[in-house]
This record gives structure tokens, C-alpha cells and sequence, in this order.
């Protein structure tokens, strides 16, 4: 069988790949080269902006020198045009609105499990790899996304939009392995990347600051920041879209004792709302709606657990769906459900959808609503 692994130049897609060899698939490697900073920077008239705020160089030339360890062909794959559209585009114009998209769900969903499986296909590829924490089963003739063995490094979450069609042409190596044992695998074969650190956020970004990053795209547009309780203007922010729901860092609130944390926003108005404990109230909703739904599943269960967030615990949820949206209760309330970010819906550890969050309700109204009306009319 003919397999093209993705090789990120990190330790895990090099640790796939040289399993894969050792399992004696015909292996092959694709380098995914997603951001070109110079086309971006002139498109956006933005000179500002260089290829360091994007590692992928030195990514792409630590997987050369693992392909060529273990003697494997690398692929080095275009996708800027298709990452620019279908991810980067999708995740300005969320955060305009407001929300807080996830890129690495959107780009799992179009680049990695479409484009790349795609580009495999039409070169005679039969099956796509990388190095996710996930495994594929194939129970009662359907293919099921399930959690890894090592659940703390588990990747389902950023999988659940991954079209279902392609889950019989893909394959998780490291389905079954610990993170322990894959960096022992890696220090066992000399890799050069044995210890390199695991990559976080988005991978253009690099190490840069997120919000300045992104200011680059969307103009600051500063406004109050309002503690909901006795609203009093504490501080100052940049963009009210910059910030998510039950974030406590970089508020700059420096006058007033804290800690506070995000709790709303008022888009019309450009406010920033804030409460000062990480339990207050207005971070616990009791219901929210979900769209734009990809489904691994023929009929969805009435009770499921859903995860709002990656490291976030399972929680039971009860579903219910009409024309598209689903409805998710949970009466025990859940702090921090953010629109924009994703609900992935588990039965034990079976992954069977997802969707984006698009409405979030406490006492069967719209909780921002109910903070904006307490902050301007109570």
C-alpha cells in the first residue's frame, strides 16, 4: 500500500512516517507549505511584515533532513492559494464578527483532509498519514473518528470537521502510542528534532504576539472596557473582537484590583464587558446552538458529552436538531462558551460531529443580550 504521510518537521509526523516504513507500507512524504508572507504582505499593501513570523523555512528543512534519514521521498506541496481562501479569509472575517474561529479546525477540514488528501489521490497515493493523536476503527462497516490512547495529548477536537468521506483514506500512526514513546522512538533513531518543542497556535504566527499579528489584518479600534457589576469604565481595550470569553491575561486593567475576566461584548458599542471572578455568573451558560455541522454519524443521539474547548472535560449535554442547527442543553451550566469556537460531540470515545458555535443561552435568552441589557438598562 502507497502512503503519503504529511512531515510537518516536527517530531510527531516524523515519528509516523518512520513507522509506517518500519510496518513496511511504500511510504512517501508531503511538506505542506500553507503561508507565503511576501505574496500576503503585498496583497495586503503591508510591507511591515516578514518571513520570520512564520517558522515553516526551518520546519520544511527539519522534515528534508528526516525524509532523507530514512531514505523517503518528500513532497513539498503548495497550498497558499487554497490556505488563504478557505482558512486564513474565514478566520479574519469570524473575528470581525466578533467570534473566536479556531484556524487549525479549519485547516484540518480544507488543506490537510481535502487539499492534501486530494493531491495524494491524483499522484497514486491509497491512504494519507500524519502525526494527529486520533485513531481510525472500522466498526459494523463504518469508518469512527476515536480518541488516542494518550488522552492528554488527544487531537480529536481539532479533527472533528474533517470531511467524513476521507476517513477510510486516512491513517493515525501514533494512534496507539504515548507522547512518552514517541519521543523515546525519536531519540532512538536519532532525529535531529528528537526534542523539539511542540508547536502551538498558528503556525504563521511563529512566536509572535497574537493580537499584534492580527492587528496587521484588522485595525485597532479602541473602546471601554465596563465591569459589568458596577459599571464602572476599568480600562481601555484594542478591538473588542481581539478578546474572548473568560480571557483574564492582557486586559491592562492596572487601576482597578483584580483579576477580571472577559464575560461579554457589545459590538454596537464597541464595549468590552468584565466581571471580576472566574465564576461569575455571566461566564455560565445553560444551552447554545451549533451550524455549520459535520457529522460522522446517520442519526444523532439524544444525550451525548460535548467539548466547548480543547482542554475543556467532557460534559453531558442533551441534543436536539431542526434545520440545520443543533441544540445543545446542559441545566448544570458551563463556563466559557464562546461563539465561534467549536462543540465537539463524543459518545465514550467515539468523535461523531461537530459544529461551529452560533448562539449561546442562559434562561432561554441570548446571553449577551441579557449582559448588554443589564450594563445599559438595569
Amino acid at each position: 500500500m502507497k502512503v503519503l504521510v504529511g512531515l510537518s518537521g516536527g517530531v510527531d509526523s516524523a515519528v509516523a512516517a518512520y513507522l509506517l516504513k518500519e510496518q513496511g507500507y511504500d511510504v512517501e512524504c508531503g511538506f505542506m507549505r500553507n503561508w507565503d508572507a511576501s505574496l500576503n504582505n503585498d496583497l495586503l499593501g503591508n510591507p511591515t511584515l516578514d518571513e520570520e513570523i512564520c517558522p515553516q523555512e526551518t520546519d520544511y528543512m527539519d522534515a528534508l533532513q528526516v525524509a532523507s534519514l530514512l531514505g523517503l521521498k518528500l513532497h513539498r506541496i503548495d497550498f497558499v492559494g487554497e490556505y488563504w481562501d478557505d482558512v486564513f479569509q474565514v478566520f479574519i472575517e469570524e473575528t470581525k464578527k466578533g467570534y473566536t474561529p479556531n484556524p487549525d479546525i479549519l485547516c484540518n477540514k480544507h488543506i490537510k483532509f481535502a487539499a492534501f488528501v486530494k493531491y495524494a489521490k491524483d499522484h497514486g497515493f491509497d491512504k494519507v498519514a500524519t502525526g494527529h493523536y486520533a485513531q481510525i476503527e472500522k466498526v459494523n462497516g463504518q469508518y469512527q473518528l476515536q480518541r488516542a490512547l494518550d488522552t492528554g495529548k488527544d487531537q480529536t477536537y481539532f479533527l472533528a470537521q474533517i470531511p467524513r468521506s476521507v476517513l477510510a483514506s486516512i491513517m493515525f500512526p501514533l494512534g496507539t502510542y504515548t507522547k512518552t514513546q514517541v519521543r523515546e522512538i525519536a531519540l532512538a533513531q536519532n532525529f535531529p528534532l528528537a526534542l523539539k518543542k511542540d508547536s502551538t497556535g498558528i503556525c504563521f504566527i511563529g512566536e509572535r504576539h497574537y493580537r499584534e499579528f492580527l492587528h496587521n489584518y484588522i485595525p485597532k479600534d479602541m473602546g471601554d472596557i465596563i465591569d459589568v457589576d458596577t459599571k464602572q469604565v476599568v480600562g481601555k481595550h484594542f478591538g473588542v473582537m481581539f478578546y474572548t470569553i473568560g480571557q483574564r491575561k492582557g486586559l491592562n486593567i492596572n487601576r482597578f484590583p483584580g483579576p477580571y475576566f472577559v464575560v461579554g461584548k457589545n459590538l454596537d458599542k464597541n464595549e468590552l464587558y468584565v466581571g471580576l471572578s472566574s465564576e461569575h455568573p455571566y461566564l455560565y451558560s445553560d444551552a447554545c446552538q451549533i451550524d455549520r455541522l459535520n457529522l460522522f454519524v446517520d442519526e444523532l443521539p439524544t444525550t451525548c458529552t460535548a467539548k466547548f474547548r480543547y482542554r475543556q472535560k467532557d460534559n453531558p449535554v442533551t441534543c436536539s436538531m431542526d434545520n440545520g442547527v443543533i441544540t445543545l442543553t446542559y441545566p448544570h451550566g458551563i463556563a466559557g462558551v464562546t461563539l465561534g469556537q467549536e462543540a465537539v460531540l463524543y459518545v465514550d470515545d467515539v468523535c461523531i460531529g461537530s459544529g461551529q458555535i452560533c448562539q449561546i443561552f442562559k434562561n432561554n435568552e441570548s446571553l449577551n443580550d441579557a449582559i448588554i441589557r443589564k450594563v445599559l438598562y438595569d
